[in-house]
């Protein structure tokens, strides 16, 4: 049984995957700007916000934390998405990103190892159940093909699926850190993006208001509060229930740019959905139903 911290704090971690799901709106909004550039702009807006916010809060002592928590932060952050637009730019974008959605799976699977957690059939289930509506979501329905791409590529996409994953299940191990630390490594995270960009891509900006507004969006949402909430919710939530949930992340995302008018809704699209959502309640078993017992034992 779930106490009303732990269900609150999965609440939190579960609004990450919801702002998660606006990335493919906001991004398509943001024109053509290069992905490091991007991450440079969208993680250094979020991060001076959050310091912003520390300053005249008073609380700008807890950025304070010893070098190797900012080193896991940090790594944390810039190393998924280092190996993610690597993977991108090396090997075909949909087994890349079939490849690097893994890591919901990962973080259950790796749950195991946290103590006091209990790793079920229900869970692994609901993931896989997850997994498999992403890959008929990210496939289309046309089947997985791992072809025309190099070896760096796919390396790559498996470096970010465990960089993500264990980042996500290590949080829980410094549960003591307070989330305003994350602060620090979206600044650092900016930082070392800002320098990839230099070594690495072509200066475009934002051409419009539309897409200055898009890259805002961003950096307010997805790139910005979702990595604090995750914080929250893996550090003191449910961490299966998480990471079987992370799957209507690609969902929720295709259904709002059909929405906007950037694809259409086709029969790979609803049966994954229902795979996605079934998947979900069943990994949530023990924290809704269990909840729904215990009420009515009371």
């Amino acid at each position: 049984m779930e106490g009303p911290g732990r269900v609150k704090a999965t609440v939190i971690g579960l609004s990450a995957v919801l702002m998660w799901a606006t990335l493919g709106v906001f991004g398509a909004g943001s024109g053509q700007v290069p992905p490091f550039l991007l991450n440079a702009l969208c993680f250094g807006i979020s991060g001076a916000l959050a310091l912003l916010w520390l300053a005249v809060s008073g609380k700008l002592a807890l950025l304070r934390q010893p070098i190797g928590v900012w080193a896991f932060g940090t790594l944390g952050l810039f190393g998924f998405h280092f190996f993610y637009f690597t993977a991108i730019r090396n090997a075909p974008p949909v087994e890349a990103n079939l490849i690097n959605y893994t890591w919901p799976l990962l973080i259950v699977l790796f749950s195991a190892f946290l103590p006091g957690e209990k790793l079920r059939v229900h869970h692994i289930l609901g993931t896989i159940l997850g997994l498999a509506g992403a890959a008929l979501l990210i496939t289309g329905g046309d089947g997985i093909q791992f072809s025309g791409g190099s070896a760096l590529g796919y390396g790559a996409a498996i470096a970010s699926s465990l960089f993500w994953s264990s980042y996500s299940v290590l949080s829980r191990r410094l549960g003591s850190v307070p989330t305003e630390a994350v602060a620090g490594f979206c600044l650092m995270t900016a930082l070392l993006s800002a320098l990839c960009h230099v070594a690495l891509e072509e200066t475009v900006w934002p051409a419009a208001p539309l897409e200055w507004a898009s890259v805002l969006a961003l950096a307010l949402f997805p790139v910005g509060l979702a990595f604090f909430t995750w914080d929250i919710g893996v550090k003191r939530g449910d961490i299966q229930v998480l990471g079987a949930a992370a799957y209507s992340a690609p969902l929720l995302s295709t259904l709002l740019l059909i929405a906007f008018g950037f694809g259409a809704l086709t029969l790979s699209v609803g049966i994954a959905c229902l795979a996605i959502t079934l998947g979900a309640v069943i990994a949530a078993k023990d924290m809704v139903f269990g909840q729904r017992v215990q009420k009515a034992s009371s």
